[in-house]
């Protein structure tokens, strides 16, 4: 089934690519970048796992002659994806950083490289060939550890909201720089270790020169041309792409030839490309998905076939493999960490910097097999820095959150003097621009006009994109702004003040909660859509808010709300009924809406009993007994007299969550939650946080007992 070179390699990329995928879904639940999943994936193919658990299926699919496909696929891939991270660097990034960041990136380089230096000194005489010279390996170790994977650190920065601080703008410029070093210091290693003798290196060293003028008295202002004629989709054609894949291919043979390895021509011809139209963001766009998806996992899968963990079979394999892992973290962490706070950042800044500064992942790959290709390291040593990268860029995302969590970062960007308890401060989740006007319609009514402090947050999550990490891709300022401008156009309307959020999540309920603390929020308000696959409306990201959230949460359900007049609110007396009571004041109050409470009991049941007239009357005190009116009525169904009453003609129903209503969390409630489906009017589902809180301490006692 498997015989012939083409049945075999289709075997291979189904399987690398779906392992990786599936191992990519555990990955981002742990907020972990998709290249953690792709070096593991790459890992378990090879003799570490499958070749140790199933040898004779590893050979089958893996067969050494099939490696030749594999490597020189994988070796395009790496051009291209170099191609992309050059196209993501943008020179304007070194230009004012100012003292600060030459200091850190220049330490985080020295310190690091140093260190390596050092380890190589105990490292050589126990894991190199005696045919490597001294020289070479100690020039490879210290570039090896002066890594930062630049595409790695882009997108977590991204995911955390720290790229447009001054923390991101920082530590994405030291890692430019440090990219561009260690680049040039490995490709000074592979001139050395390839060459034969001093004329060799001096004309390697010329000829390297001479490529580089090239590249920016000739081919930057071609290119730069090109891109002024093509920096729109319809004229980005295919001859256009093809022109630029000639030219990279070129670009990468040129470097080859000369001695410095071709993935060094494939990023200098990126770098060149200009940044300042959509030309280079286009370009992205159009190989991304190719690469990343495809060409890239059989990198990882090659790069995985090369590591044997069995290798380190001794204490003393593993007592250095871990010595590689504490130099590798102390010299980039803590150099960059140091110098951090000496140039005036304070200890968290600069902690969560030199963290960040620490994430090796594919960039340290791709150097380590260029480093076992050229014979500078062994195989043992290969598997002992492959577990660096990944121990390295695994434990980027936990640390930083640790250190420099969401709320820290919402609260350092809050005007601490502007806010104030004491008014009534409403966090609006906006997922889609149709359900911002409604929203702020809602909110501002219950806000009031803020002049008792109270605020209204426009928050926009977006969620991480399945694509490559490049900065271009994730400036999602045009698509926030065209989501919120629908929200910023009614509260215009309406002369509100509403204060935007908007920042990469891939944890929305986690982050809206977060928020919701930071900013004190006395209520968030999320908007609801069709449901997927039948699920409830309150379901997913909504249970999951009101679960944790601790404040009220108000789920709206709009259906053309664009003005509050008359409310409804129909009344059970249960907990949750009591918050929909409180907001229902407030609309009555601060906005002067009318509200009608309709007190539904089961026909045979004492009206009087309930107490409700007196708990309305208790909560309405002071407000203008014409704006409230309290209706009795007898219905065996409570849902069914709300949804007929509704149908009368109000702007808004206000009504309590709970079983009561058949409002419920209920994953595959074929019947639940009807009168949200048939109520004819725009409907607000309140869940009042204290008694969630008593209802969960009551099953948490019962539960213990």
């Amino acid at each position: 089934m498997l015989h012939g070179p083409l049945p075999l390699f289709i075997a291979q990329a189904v399987l690398i690519i779906g392992l990786s995928r599936a191992i990519g879904l555990a990955a981002r639940r742990m907020r972990q970048p998709m290249v953690i999943a792709e070096i593991l994936a790459g890992v378990m193919l090879g003799p570490s796992l499958l070749g140790w658990l199933l040898p004779d299926v590893s050979r089958a699919l893996f067969p050494h002659e099939s490696l030749g496909i594999l490597q020189m696929l994988s070796q395009i891939g790496l051009i291209l994806f170099m191609f992309l991270v050059g196209l993501e660097f943008d020179a304007q990034l070194l230009r004012g950083r100012g003292h600060t960041s030459v200091v850190i990136s220049h330490t985080s380089i020295i310190v690091p490289f140093a260190l390596g230096a050092l380890l190589a000194l105990y490292l050589y005489p126990r894991l190199s060939a005696p045919s490597v010279p001294f020289s070479s390996f100690t020039l490879f170790m210290g570039a090896a550890m002066s890594i930062t994977a630049f595409p790695v650190l882009a997108r977590i920065l991204v995911e955390r909201r720290l790229l447009k601080t001054k923390l991101g703008a920082l530590t994405i410029t030291c890692a430019a720089v440090d990219d561009v070093t260690a680049w040039c210091i490995l490709a000074f290693v592979v001139a050395i270790v390839r060459v034969t003798s001093l004329v060799a290196a001096l004309w390697t060293t010329a000829l390297a020169l001479v490529y580089v003028v090239a590249i920016l008295v000739v081919v930057r202002p071609f290119v730069r041309r090109l891109a002024s004629r093509s920096a729109n989709r319809e004229g980005l054609n295919q001859n256009v792409v093809a022109m630029t894949l000639m030219l990279v291919l070129l670009s990468s043979w040129a470097t080859e030839w000369i001695g410095i390895h071709a993935l060094f021509g494939a990023f200098i011809f990126g770098a060149v490309v200009p940044k300042e139209n959509r030309f280079a963001q286009i370009l992205a766009d159009k190989l991304e998905d190719l690469v990343v998806i495809l060409l890239l996992p059989l990198f990882f899968a090659y790069s995985g076939l090369r590591t044997e963990i069995g290798l380190l079979n001794s204490a003393s394999a593993w007592v250095m493999c871990g010595l590689i892992v504490a130099a590798a973290c102390l010299g980039k962490f803590g150099g960059s960490a140091v110098a951090a706070r000496l140039t005036g950042l304070h200890w968290r800044e600069a902690t969560a910097l030199g963290i960040l500064m620490n994430t090796r992942g594919l960039i340290e790959l791709i150097v380590l097999n260029i480093g076992l290709d050229l014979g500078v390291i062994s195989p043992t040593l290969f598997t002992m820095m492959v577990l660096m990268a990944l121990v390295t860029t695994f434990m980027t995302t936990p640390l930083l959150a640790m250190v420099y969590p969401l709320a820290a970062l919402v609260r350092d960007e809050e005007d601490a003097a502007q806010v104030s308890p004491a008014g009534f401060t409403v966090l609006m989740c906006v997922a889609y621009d149709r359900s911002g006007p409604a929203m702020v319609t809602v909110a501002g009514a219950l806000a009031g006009d803020g002049a008792n402090g109270g605020r209204l947050y426009a928050l926009r999550l977006v969620p991480p994109a399945d694509r490559a990490s490049f900065v271009m891709r994730q400036h999602a300022g045009t698509d926030d702004a065209a989501a919120l401008a629908p929200l910023l156009e009614r509260a215009a309307r309406l002369g509100l003040e509403v204060r935007p959020l908007s920042f990469v999540s891939p944890q929305p309920a986690h982050d809206i909660c977060d928020v919701a603390a930071v900013k004190r929020a006395d209520l968030v308000l999320l908007g609801w859509h069709k449901p997927i696959l039948g699920n409830t409306v309150l379901s997913g990201t909504v249970h999951d808010v009101m679960q944790r959230a601790e404040t009220d949460v108000g789920v709206l359900i709009d259906r053309g709300l664009d003005r509050i007049e008359h409310v409804l609110l129909p009344y059970l007396g249960t907990a949750h009924d009591a918050g929909a009571l409180r907001l229902a004041h407030r609309l009555a109050a601060g906005a002067g809406v009318r509200v009608t409470i309709l007190h539904v009991i089961e026909p045979g049941r004492d009206a009087a009993a309930s107490g409700v007239a007196a708990q309305v009357q208790e909560t309405f005190a002071g407000v203008d007994e014409s704006r409230v009116d309290l209706r009795v009525i007898r219905h065996p169904t409570a849902w069914r007299a709300a949804v007929d009453e509704a149908a009368r003609g109000y702007d808004l129903v206000l009504i309590g969550a709970g079983a009561e209503w058949g409002l419920e969390h209920r994953p595959f409630g074929i019947h639940s939650e009807l009168i949200i489906r048939e109520c004819p009017t725009s409907l607000l589902v309140v869940r009042q946080y204290r008694a969630s809180a008593v209802v969960a301490a009551s099953r948490r006692a019962a539960a213990a007992v």
